[in-house]
């Protein structure tokens, strides 16, 4: 018979073949007691893991292999008969007076400019993000949007300095609303960086902490820096949208279909998109909860 024992100041774990029993003292100086039922099943979690930790992981790969299974299969039917009918109805007609009325430098400049100054106004700039994608491409796109990120956030930040006070007030009556927000606020210059990068790759409304920002503590530097890191993702994405979106209004404007290898690259390229951007955004999130959990135990 196998024994393996281990002596501590909660008890004495036995281990034989069968189940794994825990004996726990009732007293320091009294007899041990064997425990069963739930408390036998919480009690064994930590020598029985290894098993269930390689179930988990299976379990997981298994649920992100039909997660990209629906999503090829939704890129599929998109790329095949909603797009067409979306695009003729909406896109083309767009993109028609669009290059008709517009230069290369003007879409430019106007492409800049609403990504600049529509935050403020707490309008959404990413159409025009598109327009970049569609115009652009990546490179210039990209470049395009970044230039004009800063003023989009810089703007609503220090406009958000005069009603400070009433900023302050609204997050002291919704604190677990504003919990998140005021992560960023906390710590020295690389911890509010982090917080900013986070917040930014999240769900949390992107016009809201604009003008929140300020009311929380966190500096400039910190601010701007992280936003413009976290921001790099959605950026990618939004070009990536133009251009799918630019590919299917060309195919359907020429009363053509895509090839089979266009629609496969198209539906890999929509779906590794998704899958990480999903990803990204549960990390941020879970590091945001793990931030908040760490900030309330150092309160306590």
């Amino acid at each position: 018979m196998t024994f393996v024992g281990k002596d501590d100041e909660e008890g004495v774990v036995v281990v034989v073949p069968g189940p794994l029993l825990r004996l726990v003292r009732e007293d320091p100086k009294g007899d041990y007691v064997k425990l069963g039922g739930d408390d036998l099943e919480e009690n064994n979690k930590g020598f029985v893991g290894g098993g269930n930790s390689r179930c988990w992981s299976l379990w997981w790969w298994a649920k992100l292999v039909v997660l990209l299974v629906f999503v090829g299969v939704l890129a599929a039917v998109f790329l095949k008969w909603v797009g067409p009918f979306f695009m003729d109805k909406e896109i083309i007609p767009i993109l028609n007076w669009e290059i008709r009325t517009f230069s290369t430098p003007a879409l430019a400049v106007l492409v800049y400019a609403s990504v600049a100054l529509f935050p403020t106004l707490l309008l959404p700039s990413t159409p025009s993000m598109w327009v970049a994608g569609m115009t652009f491409g990546y490179g210039y796109g990209f470049l395009l949007i970044i230039g004009a990120v800063p003023i989009g956030v810089s703007l609503p930040y220090f406009i958000g300095h005069i009603f400070h006070h009433r900023i302050q007030s609204w997050i002291k009556r919704y604190p677990k609303n504003a919990s998140i927000i005021r992560l960023a606020g906390e710590g020295n210059w690389f911890n509010q960086v982090r917080a900013v990068t986070l917040i930014r790759i999240s769900p949390f409304p992107y016009m809201v902490y604009n003008y929140c920002a300020m009311a929380t503590g966190v500096k400039y530097g910190p601010y701007l820096l992280g936003t413009l890191i976290g921001m790099v993702p959605e950026i990618f994405v939004t070009i990536y949208t133009g251009i799918l979106i630019k590919t299917l209004a060309n195919a359907s404007q020429e009363q053509c279909f895509l090839s089979a290898p266009q629609i496969i690259l198209n539906v890999i390229g929509f779906s590794f998109t998704f899958v990480t951007t999903a990803m990204i955004t549960v990390y941020a999130k879970r590091r945001l909860k793990q931030l908040q959990t760490d900030e309330e135990l150092l309160l306590q």
